[in-house]
């Protein structure tokens, strides 16, 4: 059953993140609003200061082969509700198991408190995942990725739209967002708060299952769409924020934190990394190494968070995709279409090979 049904990735290479930058933040904000104090000095302890909303992308820009497929759910479509809980039951390494897991990992008192910080934000992301409803869906088209659709008189696909593109439309800032979207009434907070993760991934795949039945490949998404599911996004952020917040006051309402500080271990000796010289045209061979490799930049793209360019063809054939991010974002209007030398491990991300790059100096052209 697990070889048949395989929860891999979807979507394509140029690696759109769920919800978007602000869709993510939004949720961590509302579920922020709604913490217990005890809960608020726990996250915050646990998180060394840091927002919720801060971190809320972070398990996106800090993917990697193990916890890439964390992010999403493949499933056919047509599954009654019991099948559907029998075959995600049966399932794992994916977003569904990756919230139970990143949940027991804040139960266990074992953990080191920087264990203790990404597990938390693992989870205050996936619970933005499991409630976005392209996150919970068809694997042969890659979650609505290779579905071409027009939006604003541009070229976009079914997975990009609700990721972002509705919610830009909007046009609100990220204050003004939260405070329009976190609408729950006390019944509907209640209501949620005790529905479990197995659910709100039932609703999300009843969602994708109506937008799939709705478009067609190079379908105009009219405003009558947009009037339609604007209300459907809006509840899908709140209901995520809301959630979050129920799930973390379940786990910290009652825990009193006590953090210890860890002296790190000395930094490894320079020059111990092995880097393997790779042909572009060789790369998805060298999967999980790292690699010295060579191309020329067809195409880029600013997702805000990171830059994404592509090597050997433009996308959505491209043979590798860099992402850049931290200080090496500012090289992504430097390079178009010049020749670089990447230096970096290779992940399989979505069924094509990429490399990371944060640092400016493993990019030379």
């Amino acid at each position: 059953m697990k070889k048949l049904f395989n929860f891999c990735l979807i979507g394509l290479s140029i690696a759109l993140i769920s919800w978007g930058f602000k869709g993510h933040r939004a949720i961590a904000t509302i579920a922020q609003k709604h913490l217990t104090s005890n809960t608020a000095y726990v996250v915050s302890a646990y998180l060394k200061g840091e927002g919720m909303a801060d971190v809320a992308t972070w398990a996106d820009e800090n993917r990697n082969n193990k916890t890439a497929p964390w992010h999403f759910l493949n499933l056919p479509l047509g599954l009654t509700h019991d099948q559907f809980v029998k075959l995600v039951t049966e399932s794992d390494n994916n977003v569904y198991s990756a919230i139970l897991k990143t949940e027991a990992s804040l139960k266990d008192k074992n953990l080191t408190p920087d264990q203790k910080n990404e597990a938390l934000k693992y989870l205050i992301h996936l619970v933005g995942d499991a409630h976005q409803p392209m996150h919970v869906s068809r694997k042969e088209d890659k979650g609505g990725n290779t579905i071409q659709v027009r939006f604003d008189n541009k070229g976009t696909n079914l997975h990009s739209l609700w990721d972002s593109k509705l919610i830009d439309r909007e046009g609100l800032r990220e204050a003004d967002i939260v405070k329009t979207y976190d609408a729950a009434t006390p019944a509907q907070i209640k209501q949620w708060q005790s529905d479990s993760p197995m659910e709100w991934i039932w609703e999300s795949y009843q969602i994708s299952s109506e937008l799939y039945a709705q478009v067609k490949a190079g379908q105009r998404i009219d405003e009558a769409y947009y009037q339609k599911y604007i209300p459907v996004i809006r509840k899908r952020v709140d209901q995520a924020g809301i959630r979050l917040a129920g799930e973390l006051n379940k786990l910290f309402n009652n825990e009193q934190v006590k953090i210890t500080t860890v002296t790190p271990a000395p930094p490894p000796p320079p020059n111990t990394q092995i880097v393997t010289a790779v042909k572009l045209e060789d790369i998805k061979q060298a999967t999980g190494k790292t690699v010295s490799v060579q191309g020329k930049v067809y195409s880029s793209k600013d997702i805000g968070s990171m830059v994404l360019i592509n090597l050997g063809a433009a996308y959505p054939n491209q043979l590798l995709t860099v992402a850049l991010k931290g200080k090496a974002k500012d090289l992504g209007n430097q390079i178009d279409t010049k020749t670089i030398t990447v230096e970096g491990e290779v992940i399989d991300y979505k069924g094509k090979p990429e490399i990371i790059i944060t640092d400016p100096a493993k990019i030379k052209f």
